[in-house]
């Protein structure tokens, strides 16, 4: 638990939140090299400001942490950091990844997680629905996730374990404080066939304000969020904006014209998410993602033998790194440990070469080779 304090005293400096701590963490490696850095370094961090830096320097691990970390261990739970292959490959590319989960349970390997949330005082219609929805896409292999919330996410844990399949509830306390509490069993259950996470202390509290950061972990977990029932101003609605900030799939359950509960899902659908009648709907909108089983390319590729001729060894590090689905910028320099000015060179040698382009918010993929070259 010693390599952990680190972490945890880094998380624990006023001013820095998640973007910024994985700003600092692309531009030095890791929170040992961080704490250890010189003011001078640190103040060419995006972002960073002048009391942030004095309160990085001397910052030693409290004994409060050190008792967290106690507790963690003693409660048999683990603590997955950005850098561990165990934490989930679709969430580290989000804009403000934790930089660490608390996790019961073990994280299942896999990226075809698909979210299914939705109202917590659903019909009878609606919990019927996420059974059914997450039980079939279980028993084709997804991992179905959800907040472990009254109703709907509920039916979608359920529906899951009912099918032998793989399940994981994101919470918006800590996991020393089991909300709703009536679904404490379903908690024990979960840890057994997937996992309970957390970005949140042990023993933080299921407050308001959580919620909506929890959402973000849900969302980005996944490769699509599907929205079951959900009235206007729902949380629901929260998770799906989310995901589609993401760059990930949305889907929307239909329901009655006279339900003010099925009024969120309509919305969605009228601005675009896909609508829902059959578990199809959603496997074949996901399946160009699913040959990998994630969004990234299954190995590493060459650029093709004429175009990389006279490419810098920066350009074909990135080359390498880049697939058929955009990445952020941020996620590029994480791949490549390159400085940012090498990188924004390496990317504009490979759109000079046809051989990347961007799309909008920073986001880079391999070009098709059948486009026109750039003039």
């Amino acid at each position: 638990m010693e390599k952990l304090e680190p972490w945890f005293v880094l998380k624990s400096v006023p001013g820095i939140g998640n973007h910024l701590f994985k700003r600092l963490l692309d531009a030095f490696g890791s929170p040992q090299a961080v704490l250890r850095a010189r003011p001078a370094d640190l103040a060419a961090v995006p972002g960073i400001t002048d009391r942030v830096i004095t309160a990085i320097h001397g910052r030693r691990p409290a004994a409060d942490q050190k008792a967290e970390l106690e507790r963690v261990r003693n409660r048999k739970y683990h603590i997955v950091t950005l850098p561990d292959d165990r934490y989930p490959s679709l969430l580290r590319r989000i804009a403000d990844p934790p930089p660490f989960l608390y996790v019961c349970g073990n994280l299942p390997p896999s990226a075809r997680s698909v979210a299914i949330v939705g109202s917590r005082t659903a019909t009878a219609y609606g919990i019927s629905v996420a059974r059914r929805l997450s039980s079939e896409l279980a028993d084709m292999g997804f991992v179905i996730v959800s907040g472990m919330a009254r109703g709907i996410d509920t039916a979608a844990h359920e529906g899951a374990l009912a099918a032998g399949g793989r399940t994981l509830a994101v919470l918006g306390s800590g996991l020393d404080r089991i909300y709703p509490p009536e679904n404490r069993r379903l908690f024990h259950r979960i840890s057994k066939n997937g996992a309970v996470l957390s970005e949140l202390k042990l023993d933080a509290k299921p407050e308001a304000h959580n919620f909506p950061a929890r959402n973000r972990i849900i969302s980005g977990i996944c490769l699509g969020t599907v929205v079951v029932e959900a009235a206007h101003k729902s949380g629901s609605l929260i998770t799906a904006r989310l995901a589609a900030e993401q760059n990930r799939e949305v889907f929307a359950v239909p329901g009655s014209i006279r339900s003010f509960k099925s009024s969120g899902t309509h919305a969605l659908i009228k601005q675009g998410a896909k609508l829902v009648e059959h578990t199809m709907d959603i496997v074949e909108e996901l399946a160009p993602m699913l040959d990998a089983g994630d969004t990234r390319p299954a190995t590493e590729t060459e650029p093709p033998s004429g175009a990389a001729d006279g490419l810098s060894s920066d350009a074909r590090r990135v080359y390498r790194a880049l697939g058929p689905y955009a990445l952020h910028i941020d996620e590029l320099a994480r791949k490549t440990a390159l400085a940012p000015g090498k990188l924004a060179a390496a990317l504009l040698e490979l759109e000079l070469c046809n051989l990347a382009c961007q799309e909008p918010g920073k986001r880079f993929l391999l070009a098709d080779p059948q486009s026109e070259p750039s003039r």
